[in-house]
């Protein structure tokens, strides 16, 4: 099954976007009102300008990750709290590439989700500094604004690996995805830290594997695989602006072959960590 990404989702995609700005910049402008506070005494205190916080309540901009945490320093925890579910509101789904949207839900209804990535960190694994990197080298260029609303959708669809406290998730990355340091060295530091970090979830697997590993059944390319909660399994492929949702038994049964011998071809978990820690010391 193939995921269309053009069509006419587009349009539905950019109304409900539009209400959902909307929504926000009229629940930012009530509570900055609450506050007693004008734009212009407000803009400088979440370190923005006020045109930019004029049209972000207006609706005309994303507003940034970190805008609620630092309204949340001004309009006290009560005002975080509702400016975060507000945010929240900011329909994830209506970010995400139209060829993407189906497994999105797929991923955070599942109960076990695993990746073979070869290209990049894993999307669920990506610190804010390696999402940046990603989204300011891709072509097209994109907006400011643009990859602020990718920044946050991204950093906000992470969240399932807290909140599914019991989906097991299983990540087998390239070796060479790391010595890439896409964003450079600072930002492949960032990475490593987090991997190390995320590995200590007792829901989370990462192991690496290794440049050199002659038996290597990974050729075809990267790999999805989540387990729904009524025990069926289905694939995801991606590439270039496309994807590919799979359910046909037979082809999903290939792709859990194919994961079940790359986790034997990996490295464990403890000697990935120990090959993580290496690599953070070399750079």
């Amino acid at each position: 099954m193939t995921v269309d990404h053009g069509g006419g989702t587009a349009n539905n995609t950019e109304a409900e976007l539009s209400d959902s700005l909307k929504t926000f910049g009229a629940v930012l402008k009530a509570l900055r009102e609450e506050a007693g506070l004008t734009q212009e005494e407000f803009a400088p205190r979440v370190r923005y300008s006020a045109a930019y916080i004029a049209k972000i309540e207006q609706g005309k901009r994303f507003p940034p990750a970190d805008l609620p945490a630092r309204a949340g320093e001004v309009l006290g925890p009560v005002g975080a709290k509702v400016l975060t579910a507000a945010a929240r509101s900011l329909t994830r789904k209506a970010l995400l590439a139209s060829w993407f949207r189906q497994w999105a839900g797929i991923e955070e209804e599942a109960i076990t989700l695993y990746a073979y990535e070869c290209r990049a960190v894993p999307g669920l694994l990506q610190p804010e500094a390696y999402i940046r990197a990603i989204f300011d080298r891709r072509l097209p260029p994109a907006s400011e604004e643009q990859i602020e609303r990718e920044v946050a959708s991204r950093l906000d669809r992470q969240q399932i690996v807290s909140a599914n406290q019991n989906t097991a998730f299983g990540f087998i990355i390239e070796q060479g995805v790391l010595e890439r340091r896409m964003g450079g060295r600072d930002v492949t530091r960032q990475v490593i830290s987090h991997l190390l970090e995320m590995s200590t979830r007792r829901n989370v697997e990462i192991q690496l594997m290794p440049t050199v590993q002659e038996d290597h059944c990974g050729i075809d390319g990267q790999m999805y695989l989540a387990e729904t909660p009524a025990h069926q399994w289905i694939g995801y492929t991606e590439g270039q602006r496309s994807s590919n949702l799979i359910s046909a038994p037979k082809d999903v049964s290939v792709l859990l072959q194919r994961y079940g011998k790359l986790r034997s071809q990996a490295l464990d978990c403890r000697a990935t960590v120990e090959l993580l820690e290496q690599m953070r010391g070399a750079l």
